[in-house]
């Protein structure tokens, strides 16, 4: 299984397209808001289900806040990250993963790319496609495949 994970491309889906036809055939899209209210444009690109949360700047959307999902044998949250203070701290994040029972809590807000591990949770960060924020201001993505025995792997992937 591969699935497409992006986040903070604020309107501006050049990026997304791209990287959706460079990255090939992937079971699932994962968007972790302030997509601006261009979730229809986003799905029609796709060929997959997409999933997006809302983020801090999604106004007046449709989205849910955050969601839990099933991918493999993992339990995921997938959420923005900014009621959680991210921007801080992945520390409350990862407690609410845990009380929940989720595996791996995606996000974004921060707009840096991340893959980390705190008590027992994966958190997962694809960075912003549209308004990079780490030092090599590259915009990012990250690909999460389940190899044969369902365990994930995670790739950091820059524009």
């Amino acid at each position: 299984m591969k699935i497409l994970i992006v986040s903070d491309t604020h309107g501006r889906n050049g990026n997304f397209r791209a990287v959706y036809e460079q990255v090939g055939p992937v079971d699932m899209v994962l968007h972790m808001g302030d997509v601006e209210g261009s979730e229809d444009e986003l799905e029609s690109m796709v060929s997959c289900p997409l999933y997006a949360v809302a983020g801090n700047n999604d106004f007046f959307t449709p989205l849910p806040r955050e969601r839990e999902l099933e991918i493999g044998a993992y339990r995921v949250l997938q959420c923005h990250g900014h009621y959680y203070r991210v921007s801080m701290t992945n520390r409350l994040l990862a407690d609410e993963a845990k009380a929940r029972g989720c595996d791996i809590a995606m996000y974004g807000h921060t707009h840096r790319p991340s893959v980390e591990y705190v008590d027992g949770i994966t958190l997962v960060n694809p960075g912003s496609l549209s308004f990079p924020r780490q030092e090599n201001r590259r915009p990012s993505y990250i690909v999460m495949e389940l190899d044969r025995r369902g365990e994930a792997h995670y790739t950091i992937c820059y524009v």
